[in-house]
């Protein structure tokens, strides 16, 4: 993922006038500086979060955070979650649940990285190919 500054948003900007500027979509905006959007951006940090709970990279406990699918039978990645189910709307946005349907949806060679530089660095290279779906998130 390229890092910017705002001095170089500045600079990008500055160089169009205030007119051009506004006439730029969101989109269109993010296409040119070559980022992705906010909630991509979130859903890329809660991945991070998630490889590093079932790595152990964290100091806080993994205990019922996350549960393993120990269903060995289907093609997964290794280290499927459990998917939950809940009646309340509220308990769908607890980040355990928001976040297993998008973990069991990477490949085995992104779950399964040795370090989290390593991780980021697979799942940047498999989102330029694969944009991850924020509309189901």
């Amino acid at each position: 993922m390229r890092a910017i500054t705002r001095q170089q948003l500045r600079t990008e900007f500055s160089q169009h006038s205030v007119l051009r500027r506004k006439r730029l979509s969101y989109e269109r905006r993010l296409q040119r500086l070559e980022l992705i959007s906010l909630e991509q951006r979130r859903l890329r940090g809660q991945l991070i979060e998630t490889f590093k709970y079932l790595n152990g990279l964290n100091n806080v406990t993994m205990e019922g955070l996350f549960e393993r699918d120990g269903n060995v039978r289907t093609r997964n990645n290794g280290q499927k979650l459990l998917l939950r189910n809940f009646k309340t709307s509220q308990a769908m946005n607890f980040f355990p649940v928001k976040i297993a349907a998008t973990w069991n949806k990477l490949p085995e060679n992104i779950v399964s990285a040795g370090t989290v530089n390593t991780f980021k660095n697979r799942l940047d290279k498999f989102w330029t190919t694969n944009p991850p779906s924020t509309t189901s998130y």
